[in-house]
Order: C-alpha cells, then sequence, then structure tokens
C-alpha cells in the first residue's frame, strides 16, 4: 500500500498486478487499474503490464513459500504457463533461493519490455536509521546481544537462510528460514517463556532491491510482543519500516525498543536512469524529467505482518 501512495503522491499512474490470494484487500482501490492473476504465470504479468503501456515495474509484497512449496495441491492451484516453465527448468531446478527466482521473473518481464527497479526508492522515509529509532531505550544487555549476534545474521544473510535470528543472554534461540519471521516469532516465544528476547533482521549484502527487501510493521512489534520480544534490531538503510511513525508510537506504548544498526561494509548503490528520475521526484523535481508509469507487481501484501 505505501508503495503505490508513495508513488501516486509522486504523480505516477499506478497500475497493480496482484497474484492469486497474495495481495492485501485494499491494494486494488489504490491503483488506476488491477489484475489479478496467477502466480505462477509469468508470461501473464507481462502481457497485463504491457497492455498498460507500463515499462518500469516495482515488485514488492511477500509470497508464502512455505504455503507454496508444502501444499500437496500447489500443482494443480498453481499450473505455470509456458515462460514460468521454461524459466523453472532452465534456471531454477538447482536453485530455488530468493535471488534466483527473482533474477528469473526480471528476465522474463524484460523479454515483455518491462524492467524491475528498486522498490525502496518511493518510500525513503519509511527506511530504518542508524540509532535508536524509540523513546524506549534498549538495555545494556540488549545491546551486547545485539553486538554478539550481528555478525551471525551477516553470515546468515549471505548464505541466503533467512534474513532474522533471536538472542537472549547471548544464546541464539531461533534462526528464520523458510517458515518466515512471525512463524519464528512464535516458536521463540515458545523456546523462552520468560520472553525478554531481541529479534535481529537485515539483509544480505549487495542484495538485489527490486525485491525481497526486509520490512516489519505495527503488526511485528505487536506479534513480538505477544511472545515475549522487547528489542527489535533492524539495518538501517535496508529494512522498510512500513508506517513508521505510527509503528515508532506503538513500540513506545508496548515497551519495545527499535534500533537501526548500520550495516558494514557498506555497500554503495547504483542506480539506473530510471530509477534516479523517481528519486529525484520525491525530492527536488528537476525540469524535464519525462513522466513514467511504474506499476505494483506482483502484489502488496502487507509484507511488514507477515516478516
Amino acid at each position: 500500500m505505501f508503495i503505490a501512495d508513495g508513488l501516486k503522491r509522486l504523480g505516477y499512474e499506478v497500475h497493480g498486478v496482484g497474484l492469486h490470494r497474495q495481495f492485501d484487500p485494499s491494494l486494488p482501490e489504490r491503483c488506476d487499474s488491477f489484475r489479478e492473476v496467477g502466480l505462477l504465470k509469468v508470461g501473464a504479468w507481462g502481457r497485463v503490464l504491457r497492455r498498460h503501456g507500463v515499462r518500469h515495474a516495482i515488485m514488492v509484497g511477500k509470497v508464502d513459500k512455505a504455503k507454496l512449496m508444502h501444499d500437496k495441491w500447489r500443482l494443480l492451484r498453481n499450473i505455470p504457463d509456458m515462460p514460468t516453465a521454461l524459466a523453472w527448468y532452465k534456471k531454477l531446478r538447482h536453485d530455488r533461493r530468493s535471488h534466483a527466482v527473482l533474477k528469473a521473473v526480471a528476465d522474463e518481464l524484460h523479454r515483455k519490455g518491462v524492467q524491475l527497479i528498486d522498490s525502496t526508492i518511493p518510500i525513503p522515509d519509511q527506511l530504518a536509521e542508524p540509532g535508536v529509532m524509540t523513546r524506549t531505550q534498549p538495555t545494556p544487555e540488549q545491546l551486547a546481544d545485539v553486538d554478539l549476534v550481528w555478525p551471525m545474521l551477516a553470515e546468515l544473510l549471505r548464505l541466503d537462510i533467512g534474513q532474522s535470528l533471536t538472542v537472549r543472554d547471548r544464546d541464539v534461540i531461533s534462526v528464520e528460514a523458510v517458515e518466515g519471521t512471525d512463524r519464528m516469532i512464535e516458536r521463540t516465544g515458545d523456546l523462552c517463556k520468560r520472553g525478554g528476547w531481541t529479534l535481529v533482521k537485515g539483509a544480505r549484502a549487495q542484495h538485489d532491491r527490486r525485491s525481497d527487501v526486509p520490512t516489519v510493521g505495527i503488526r511485528t512489534i505487536e506479534h513480538m510482543h505477544r511472545h515475549g520480544g522487547r528489542c527489535l534490531a533492524i539495518a538501517a538503510g535496508d529494512v522498510i519500516m512500513l508506517d513508521r511513525p505510527n509503528m515508532l508510537k506503538r513500540a513506545d506504548e508496548l515497551g519495545v525498543a527499535i534500533v537501526g544498526v548500520a550495516m558494514a561494509p557498506a555497500t554503495a548503490q547504483v542506480r539506473a536512469p530510471e530509477e534516479a528520475q523517481i528519486e529525484a521526484k520525491s525530492g527536488v523535481q528537476p525540469d524535464g524529467v519525462p513522466a513514467l508509469r511504474p506499476v505494483v507487481p506482483p502484489a502488496e501484501a502487507v509484507p511488514g505482518t507477515h516478516a
């Protein structure tokens, strides 16, 4: 929703393509046009976008990989079209990690004349910042836990295992895998009944920001609090905080500290010309910048609530 709203504020026409049963119900009303498509029908995504004259797309939202991969009826419910089947056979049979899937999707959309761009450009004010962002301060013990596990998180991200882990008293409690952060939070609450644990979340070094950007939100904070979490440490500049002002307010109400941690070493981002144009519009709009018609594919499923 925030991506669509951000693009609208910048004056762009927004055409949405939502994956079946994976998008937020309020997304269609925020778009100039909206079409629901099959998850494994990437060829159809491209046709729908080109029909509306779309040349540049922003991919946001979350696909529940656990539901998709372990559903015994997944083949019947998600019959792929020919472009998707060919991409799977040629590129994804032996590597199903997120960045490999994204590259296959990006390549197919590019063949249809649609280029994916950085999903964070329309919402720079929603990214985590370095330092303590809440009035609630983390305890010295929580900060020591973050210092201990941050290098572990970096290695976890490098191996593309997951984006999060939980820790208390220098002990790692849970590591995120295919189940996602929400289920990891529930597992942590079961394992650490006394609560007070810390969740750390980041992004893989030089990760492709066209998709799979780590996201947290108000429901993430509420879910943490419900299961005993009291501190959230996230990578500054690399994690989206959905509705950040209200998220910080809610965290203070619940006594959850939020800390932004600078990733090291910092990696420079190279912007495509189209991304630079959108970035410029979010600040001072230079004269003569041509209008773009970005889209919001495949679905904005409020990723922070499933992070």
